[in-house]
């Protein structure tokens, strides 16, 4: 991408957003009735899909434990997510960083002594990528441990960042991504604790603190929608039982 203007001098990013503003974002959940709880979400043309099954009994007994559950995610990108249309292997290194990655997030905002010996299960899955994987899969795991009813410290949200001319853009897209170093964030929304910090590629300590204050930021602004989401489902959950409102 060399010679690529990330930023025009007015101030605007490659499709047009401003260095702040986030991509489109939608999604619904309880899209799969199969499973405990499911999100379908949509960052820009980054689209995601979430299943959620548990808590049940582990079938790990290596990582069984007798206080508490654990959290097991398996992430995956869909052969037609790309224009490149490679066979991805189950398990391939890339893969089991996301895994690992969302994991630590979760298992760091799900009140998990409540299950003691017991797992919970994430499935992820890129449909169409476009940069942003790991917040965007985050984001919809995060609606469907919800739409599961799984109890939960905070609802957790998260967001990209980068730097482009010692500028800090958030919610990165494909194109974005080799700009600079890439960090991406998960809090818990309310409290805005930092739950996972993930950084690709190099950055000087200097830019250090702007960035994670940009991640925050978005991170926050991510928390809103994603609540109003939540709050579309209940109230539609609400109108088909006839409860009124």
């Amino acid at each position: 991408m060399a010679g690529l203007e990330y930023l025009s001098p007015e101030g605007l990013r490659l499709d047009g957003r401003r260095p702040p503003e986030l991509r489109k974002v939608q999604a619904r959940l309880g899209v799969f009735q199969q499973s405990d709880g499911s999100a379908y979400l949509e960052q820009g043309n980054t689209k995601v899909l979430a299943t959620v099954n548990g808590p049940h009994e582990s079938s790990n007994w290596s990582r069984a434990n007798n206080e508490t559950a654990f959290i097991s995610c398996e992430f995956s990108m869909a052969t037609f997510s790309t224009g490149e249309r490679r066979k991805r292997t189950k398990g391939d290194r890339r893969s089991t960083e996301m895994s690992r990655f969302i994991e630590d997030a979760f298992e760091a905002a799900v009140l998990l002594h409540l299950y003691p010996r017991c797992q919970i299960d994430i499935y992820v899955q890129i449909l169409q990528a476009d940069g942003g994987h790991l917040a965007a899969c985050i984001n919809a795991a995060s609606l469907a441990l919800m739409n599961a009813g799984i109890p939960v410290k905070d609802l957790v949200c998260a967001c990209s960042t980068t730097l482009v001319d010692e500028t800090a853009i958030l919610d990165v897209n494909y194109l974005e991504e080799s700009a600079g170093p890439l960090i991406t964030m998960a809090i818990l929304a309310s409290s805005e604790t930092v739950i996972l910090t993930q950084m690709e590629k190099r950055l000087h300590m200097d830019h250090l603190a702007s960035l994670l204050n940009a991640g925050v930021k978005g991170c926050k602004d991510i928390s809103v929608l994603l609540r109003g989401f939540l709050r579309a489902d209940i109230s539609q959950q609400l109108a088909i039982q006839g409860v009124p409102q």
